[in-house]
């Protein structure tokens, strides 16, 4: 039985089959819902879909976040309108590629923190939530390096994003250390 704060929230639903089918399709609809809210930037849009990770890996655990990850991304390659803009396979190849890679290991890195019940105490929460966040900005820097040049992807794909992505950053780690209390006082 995994430690994850989902399962501490819910002990005796979650582990379910038809529970986690119904949160993985939530947490990928949550997704698709955070890829439509943005703001316009090149080539990388400015969306929610970080914060939406960032609380889907520290709430649902390593399995069942990589889980939803992972069929946010086969419903986009699949033509599904979830991403910020476009679908489909070559969408997957495009410049954004590597942040959605991205999204699968800091979604997965923080719910195997969340299994340990890392996230509990606010300062380490916010080193564990940036650590996430630089697993989804270098497969996406990197990534974006291959279409306009290392320099160009740093000064197009990282630094325009760095202080909304620090406010998320924090808000993540609020949200979820304050529902670890209060799943503690349960």
């Amino acid at each position: 039985m995994t430690s994850s704060l989902i399962y501490r929230m819910t002990p005796a639903r979650a582990g379910s089959l038809p529970t986690q089918a119904v949160l993985v399709l939530g947490g990928s609809l949550l997704l698709a819902i955070a890829a439509k809210v943005q703001v316009p930037f090149w080539p990388v849009p400015m969306t929610l879909q970080t914060l939406a990770v960032l609380v889907i890996g520290a709430v649902f655990g390593a399995r069942l976040a990589g889980a939803t990850v992972l069929a946010y991304l086969a419903e986009g390659a699949l033509g599904l309108p979830v991403f910020a803009s476009g679908a489909g396979l070559a969408y997957l190849a495009g410049p954004t590629g590597g942040y959605l890679v991205g999204f699968l290991l800091a979604a997965m890195f923080l719910g195997w923190c969340s299994d340990r019940c890392l996230l509990r105490r606010l300062p380490v929460a916010l080193g564990l939530f940036f650590v996430a966040q630089v697993l989804i900005f270098a497969p996406g820097v990197g990534w974006l390096a291959a279409f306009i040049g290392l320099p160009e992807a740093v000064m197009a794909g990282a630094v325009p994003f760095l202080a909304g992505e620090a406010l998320k950053l924090v808000l993540a780690a609020l949200l979820v250390t304050g529902l670890w209390r209060r799943a503690r006082a349960a």
